[in-house]
């Protein structure tokens, strides 16, 4: 995968992707990445890619210009179709179905904006997708990028080591993930649930399915809603709505 990513900060991307995971993702091959500042395309004098809103109010807003030629040299150099992503406080909400979809793809752009917003024409008639990564602002897009690339990397073929942690993960399967253990059995007198140490791998994937299910209505019940639920998980979810 090929990601670019349209920013007036560079910088800000150097220890995210120069640490951990995604670090070893790229030296695997998994992905490669360029960071374009999409300063240097504007045509103004002054190096200006802003402009006062028509019809007044406060802020500035981003300049068509820039971005729109920055997008196009990007395409130009690659010679590939992206997917070009806004990161914007009124796009879709991202969730791990998005994620899962975005790691499909050869070419990721990602525009990252600051200031006051967009001129409108960059949303309709150049990006593919818009994205919030939750319903809060942030002064700009670049830490929202961060947080797309670094959940749709670790989807991609052999980044995780063991590609069943991803299958595993909370949001996944539509519910929220069971919970985990490990040694020593007994820590301060606080003990691992027996079930999960039997060896009965049947009776521990029924115990992880069904503390999944629970802390998903506990802590996630709009989750619920869209997803298939066999009988005997709605036998359990009733049971519980009982006593809550």
């Amino acid at each position: 995968m090929q990601i670019d990513i349209l920013t007036l900060f560079p910088e800000m991307f150097e220890g995210v992707l120069q640490s951990s995971i995604l670090k070893k993702a790229q030296e695997q091959g998994a992905f490669t990445y360029e960071t374009i500042n999409f300063r240097t395309f504007t045509e103004n004098k002054h190096q200006k890619v802003d402009d006062y809103p028509y019809g007044g109010g406060a802020g500035m807003v981003l300049s068509p210009q820039p971005i729109f030629d920055a997008v196009e040299h990007v395409k130009t150099k690659r010679q590939t179709s992206p997917r070009i992503i806004l990161m914007c406080p009124q796009g879709e909400q991202y969730t791990q179905s998005k994620a899962e979809e975005l790691a499909k793809e050869e070419h990721l752009i990602f525009i990252c904006g600051h200031y006051e917003g967009y001129d409108e024409r960059i949303r309709t008639h150049l990006v593919t997708d818009e994205i919030s990564i939750g319903d809060y602002v942030l002064t700009g897009g670049e830490l929202g990028a961060m947080v797309v690339m670094d959940s749709v990397v670790r989807l991609l073929p052999g980044v995780l080591g063991n590609d069943e942690s991803a299958i595993q993960d909370s949001f996944s399967t539509g519910l929220l993930e069971h919970p985990h253990y490990t040694r020593p059995r007994d820590f301060r007198g606080m003990k691992v649930p027996e079930v999960i140490t039997s060896g009965n791998h049947q009776k521990i994937e029924e115990w992880r399915k069904r503390e999944s299910l629970k802390r998903t209505l506990e802590r996630r019940p709009d989750l619920l809603e869209n997803i298939t639920l066999s009988e005997e998980e709605k036998k359990w979810l009733n049971e519980w709505k009982k006593n809550l």
